[in-house]
C-alpha cells in the first residue's frame, strides 16, 4: 500500500471556509458522489449561507466485505472519489463564505449520519434520495432519518 492507501481508513475532520464566529443553524449534508447527495450538499450550501449557518459534510463509505482483490479495488475508488469531493466542498467553502466541516468515516451511512446529527446538535438533515430500485423494500437511509424523527430531513431528488 502507498502512502495515501495507509491513511485512507481513518475518519477525518477538516475544515474549509471563514471562522466560526457565531454558532448559527447547524445543517448536516450527507454525501457519496451520487448525483443526488451533490445536488443535496448544494442546496445545503445555499441554506447555510442563507442563513448565516455552518455546514457539517460527512462523506461515509461502507468497509468493504468483498474479496481482498475486490476490496482494494473498491478502497482506491472510494480514495479517489473522497478527494474529488473533498476539493469541490472546499472550493464551495472558499467561494460562497460558508463555514464548513468536512467528515469522513467509515461504517453504515444511517449509523453514520444519526449520530454525527445528534453530536452536531444540528437543525436540519440533508440527503439525497436513493436511485436503488431496492430501497423501496429495504428503505433508504433519508426514510431511516426521517423515522428517526429528531431533525427535519429534506430529500433531494
Amino acid at each position: 500500500m502507498n502512502e495515501n492507501a495507509t491513511g485512507a481508513f481513518e475518519s477525518t475532520v477538516e475544515r474549509f471556509g471563514p471562522p466560526r464566529h457565531h454558532p448559527g443553524r447547524a445543517i448536516l449534508a450527507g454525501v457519496d458522489g451520487s448525483d443526488t447527495a451533490m445536488r443535496a450538499a448544494a442546496f445545503a450550501f445555499g441554506m447555510a449561507r442563507r442563513e448565516g449557518g455552518r455546514l457539517i459534510v460527512a462523506f461515509v463509505c461502507r468497509p468493504a466485505l468483498a474479496p481482498a482483490v475486490a476490496a482494494t479495488m473498491e478502497h482506491d475508488t472510494a480514495v479517489q472519489l473522497y478527494a474529488e469531493i473533498r476539493e469541490q466542498i472546499r472550493e464551495a467553502a472558499e467561494e460562497l463564505e460558508v463555514p464548513v466541516s468536512f467528515l469522513k468515516t467509515y461504517g453504515d451511512p444511517y449509523t453514520v449520519l444519526r449520530d454525527t446529527a445528534d453530536r452536531g446538535k444540528v437543525d436540519t438533515v440533508v440527503v439525497g434520495a436513493s436511485q436503488q430500485a431496492g430501497h423501496r423494500f429495504a428503505g433508504s437511509v433519508a426514510t431511516k432519518l426521517i423515522r428517526t424523527g429528531h431533525w427535519p430531513v429534506l430529500v433531494v431528488p
